[in-house]
């Protein structure tokens, strides 16, 4: 079961005109380094580099070697300060708190010069009472320690037992002790990311004011009694009571979609005080399960607690992260950015195992082309890994199989860096993430070759059983039109099954499409109901792509037309194409399907823009790029 948290409303101090009042101290502050000398405006929420790089003191910290110029940042300490005036009249409010939603991370607190605090964990929410203190003009002061050097000191004086590991690995040009500070851990560098070992205040900084009670924290668990056959809910609540009495009433829960309202009531004595309700659902009552995407309905339930008691972001985009000298496989910048050991070296020999490594004169151009075919082989490689793992759903083969799913890492990157990631920097899709969409659709024929026998597994993720056809095409390298094709009998997909389909011995598919060879031809299938494609067009090499024999140069044009907000890209290509890349340079947005196959004369993608953008704009920025392109 899922709830929703409709409404949370707690009114304590009744007659009062209201029952707290809150002041953001979100906007400018002034941030100086340890010294004092140097001192400048900044913005909360935010951090000590961006601020820097607002004010120019620094470069865009992703330019070149920056995350080496610029530790300096880290290693110093820094501290924010502000002055600020409260809105509203102090002496009418029985408690008055400082909220800290997220410090970053290691500082001691000041309010009007007292010491009132301190903070060691970027993940914690902090509260302060600043009663006795605060006044109508006010002044802050965090006085922050480098997280660095705070790590060092928390290892060096922790003497029980080793915690490893002590640094990163050299390759990734980091902070050392990690583990001795409650910080996000990849800003001491990671294998994907840079070292920016952050200070600041990251989250919003609030006065809070109020009377009689304040409800602190609330929380509830939906618990399913399996031998009583009836959910339950268990509720808790945290009040801070700073009324000298004690505070009565009563707790409303409603459901009304379980035809759930129970009434419960309370007492508050003076002090912290926590409350706990138990909720029992009518076994009569049919509750609807929470299932994954798929699997069945999301079903929420809204919940309202009635408590009725007596008395951002910001986000830096920036244009250029590197130089022209460093446009190359091998530069000193593009081994600074691998943070895998030997990552580069890596990729090129996986990529010379099946490829033609680019063979340019041109310094640039062999770049871009290495780029391309590193993208290429690893949207291979994760797809051949992810494909076997879904066709071994429904099987045990020497002790392996029955795999009910597959996830790959990693996601996005944090910088521009070679990785594993499906998106880039910036949120752009890289070829991996359009193959993820092919992969994991819910109905996919799978091929793959053992003992030189080829098989088509059929793969469904889908809760029905379907009736459709498997069709299976040979094409030559040098021509769009099949050498031959089948299509199997109709047949029942059982949904939830990963079943063969389709074997057939490699030399008896050869024989019986005319000419070919493994080196000559390609295998594509996909599967159908009437006619209608139900799943994405597959494909097998039946040889590297380096050894193809007839493969010829595409010349692949496109006619961008427009349908409302999307644009339509109608292709035409001249020749078989493997790995067909469709690119519009910096404008945002994702096509339909991109580093796909053709292998018939036209195709229509769809491309859907993230921002306003024009026919015009894209044709003036589009570029394609095939596999051969590289040769």
């Amino acid at each position: 079961m899922r709830l929703h948290l409709l409404l949370l409303l707690a009114l304590c101090g009744a007659g009062t005109t209201a029952a707290e009042l809150s002041y953001s101290l979100r906007g400018n502050w002034s941030i100086c380094n340890g010294n004092g000398s140097l001192e400048l405006p900044g913005a909360v929420p935010g951090c000590v580099h961006s601020a820097l790089f607002q004010q120019g003191l620094i470069q865009d910290s992703y330019y070149r070697f920056n995350d080496l110029n610029y530790r300096w940042v880290s290693l110093d300490n820094w501290t924010y300060s502000k002055e600020f005036k409260i809105p509203f009249e102090i002496s009418k409010w029985q408690k008055v708190n400082l909220i800290l939603e997220g410090v970053d991370t290691v500082s001691k607190i000041l309010f009007n010069e007292v010491t009132i605090g301190e903070t060691d964990n970027m993940f914690n929410r902090y509260s302060f009472d600043i009663t006795n203190v605060v006044r109508d003009v006010n002044s802050i002061e965090l006085r922050f320690q480098s997280a660095v050097l705070y790590a060092a000191q928390q290892s060096k004086a922790h003497t029980r037992y080793q915690v490893p590991p002590d640094c990163p690995p050299l390759v990734q040009k980091g902070e050392c002790h990690v583990n001795f500070v409650r910080k996000e851990q990849c800003s001491f560098s990671w294998d994907w990311g840079p070292s920016f070992p952050t200070q600041g205040i990251w989250k919003d900084v609030r006065i809070e004011a109020y009377n009689i009670c304040h409800l602190n924290y609330f929380t509830f668990s939906p618990i399913y009694d399996k031998s009583a056959q009836e959910w339950n809910l268990e509720i808790e609540s945290t009040f801070d009571v700073v009324s000298s009495k004690p505070v009565g009433g009563q707790v409303i829960v409603a459901i009304p979609k379980l035809q759930t309202q129970q009434t419960y009531s309370i007492e508050l004595q003076p002090g912290k005080r926590i409350v706990e309700l138990f909720v029992n659902i009518s076994k009569n009552i049919t509750v609807e399960t929470w299932w994954p995407h798929g699997h069945g309905n999301q079903t929420g339930y809204n919940m309202t607690v009635l408590f009725e008691l007596d008395g951002g972001l910001n986000i830096e985009k920036s244009a250029k992260v590197s130089s022209t000298e460093d446009w190359s496989f091998n530069s000193k910048f593009s081994l600074h950015r691998q943070h895998h050991e030997g990552g580069n070296k890596q990729m090129l020999y996986q990529a010379g195992l099946h490829f033609k490594l680019p063979q340019s004169t041109d310094p640039l151009r062999t770049f871009k082309d290495t780029i391309y075919l590193t993208q290429v082989m690893q949207a291979q490689c994760v797809k051949t890994e992810t494909e076997f793992y879904r066709r071994s759903r429904s099987e045990i083969v020497d002790q392996q199989g029955h795999t009910m799913g597959a996830l790959y890492w990693q996601l996005n990157d944090i910088w521009q860096a070679p990785s594993w990631a499906s998106l880039e920097y910036g949120g752009k899709w890289k070829m991996l993430h359009y193959f993820a969409q092919n992969f994991f659709a819910p109905l996919l024929p799978v091929g793959f070759e053992n003992e030189n026998t080829f098989y088509i597994y059929g793969v469904s993720d889908l809760h029905s059983d379907y009736s459709m056809t498997l069709s299976v095409r040979v094409h030559t390298w040098s021509s769009l039109e099949p050498v031959c094709s089948r299509v199997t009998e109709r047949f029942v997909m059982k949904g939830g099954e990963a079943v063969c389909l389709y074997e057939e011995p490699v030399s008896e598919l050869l024989r019986r499409c005319g000419n070919c060879t493994r080196e000559s031809c390609v295998v594509s299938f996909y599967l159908s109901a009437d006619h209608e494609l139900l799943s994405p067009t597959n494909y097998h090499f039946l040889s590297s792509p380096k050894e193809a024999v007839g493969l010829c140069k595409a010349q692949i044009t496109a006619i961008i037309s427009q349908q409302g907000d999307i644009f339509v890209f109608d292709l035409e290509t001249s020749a078989v194409a493997p790995f067909v890349w469709l690119d519009v340079g910096s404008i945002p947005g994702r096509f339909s399907d991109n580093g796909f196959l053709m292998t018939e004369k036209t195709r229509t993608i769809l491309f859907y823009p993230w921002e306003p953008t024009s026919k015009n704009e894209l044709e003036q920025s589009f570029h394609v790029t095939s596999l051969t392109d590289i040769y």
